[in-house]
């Protein structure tokens, strides 16, 4: 059976057409079916020229607005009840998708995605979870990326206990170790968030192993990594261009000092092997964990393949039932969790 994914055709810088191309990969090559939400006649016009006559299960869904990446997210989220988020996002909730995925503003999809599907009980704000790779060869996990850039110490204390069951859940570790990013590994370094943060992990069922540094988070030394979204943006951002300098560097100096054929051969392969385990365009996009649904947010620069990778981890997140798994351990956590009892999708 064919999974249904619902994509914000308008979310990406390129958009459509990245999104189109996107869409066109992973029927292809996955057991997708695929609604572009956006408007109709661009995306019909779009998706013709490039199918070309190919028949793919690949459907469009009118939607007459779009929210732009300049865009103030609560302003847009109140006046745009017609944008492409809202109406994939709707799609999902009538379970007419398994979940939804977009390129665009990180902020107004987080507010759509909590006003149309509702927030899981005992959960204040939703997080973007970040999988990332590390020295040890196991991924850990990175949130906030950029969901939440003001956070209590309680936002955070949420953050822990969804990294902690993303962790068992999808990456498979028995008793994930949970730090919080700091600037010093001591109890009392830091700000007020995260001591206070500090505080209150220590009082969770969870294997908290204290306070992690920046080079923690590739290491492999941590398994669930918080912190609030303006520094993990600012962490995540800088990882990219980082990577993106170490690719090119690496690239010019294989091209000045290899000089046999085969040794350059051999060396091209080792270099297309590190850029695509560093590549951020193979991981598709983070998950917004702590709502009601499945919702996936991509890079806004997300490119055809970035946008079928994350249609691919949308359908997996979707058919692992992570979302469900997470309310119901939630649900079993202290009771200082659950300052939010009850959350309500808005039409």
């Amino acid at each position: 059976m064919l999974i249904d994914i619902a994509l914000d055709a308008m979310g990406s810088d390129k958009a459509p057409d990245p999104e189109l191309r996107g869409a066109i990969l992973a029927c292809r090559q996955l057991p997708v079916r695929v609604h572009l939400v956006g408007p109709e006649d661009v995306l019909r016009r779009g998706l013709s020229a490039a199918l070309d006559g190919e028949q793919l299960p690949i459907h469009i869904v009118h939607a007459s607005e779009h929210i732009g990446m300049d865009e103030k997210a609560a302003h847009a989220v109140r006046t745009k009840r017609d944008s492409s988020m809202r109406i994939g996002l709707k799609l999902v909730r009538e379970k007419r998708a398994a979940g939804f995925i977009t390129a665009g503003n990180t902020g107004a999809a987080m507010a759509t995605a909590k006003m149309v599907l509702g927030a899981l009980p005992g959960v204040d704000r939703p997080a973007l979870a970040m999988v990332v790779p590390t020295l040890s060869g196991s991924p850990s996990i990175l949130l906030d990326v950029g969901a939440n850039v003001d956070c209590k110490p309680q936002n955070l204390e949420q953050f822990a206990v969804m990294g902690d069951l993303y962790a068992r859940s999808v990456l498979k570790i028995n008793r994930p170790r949970v730090g919080v990013l700091s600037v010093g590994e001591e109890e009392g370094k830091g700000n007020d968030l995260t001591r206070e943060t500090y505080a209150l992990l220590k009082q969770l069922p969870i294997n908290f192993i204290g306070n992690v540094e920046g080079r923690d988070i590739y290491n492999g030394n941590c398994d669930v990594i918080v912190c609030d979204g303006f520094v993990g943006n600012v962490a995540l951002k800088t990882s990219e261009g980082l990577t993106k300098l170490v690719r090119e560097m690496l690239k010019a100096s294989l091209t000045t000092t290899v000089t046999a054929q085969v040794g350059a051969l051999l060396s091209r392969k080792a270099f297309n092997a590190f850029k695509k385990r560093l590549d951020p365009s193979e991981y598709g996009g983070a998950p917004l964990l702590g709502v009601r649904g499945v919702c996936f947010i991509g890079h806004g620069s997300s490119n055809d393949r970035a946008i079928m990778n994350g249609i691919r981890v949308t359908a997996e997140f979707a058919q692992a039932g992570i979302n469900e798994r997470i309310e119901r351990e939630f649900a079993q956590r202290p009771q200082s969790l659950n300052s939010n009892p009850v959350g309500v999708a808005l039409q």
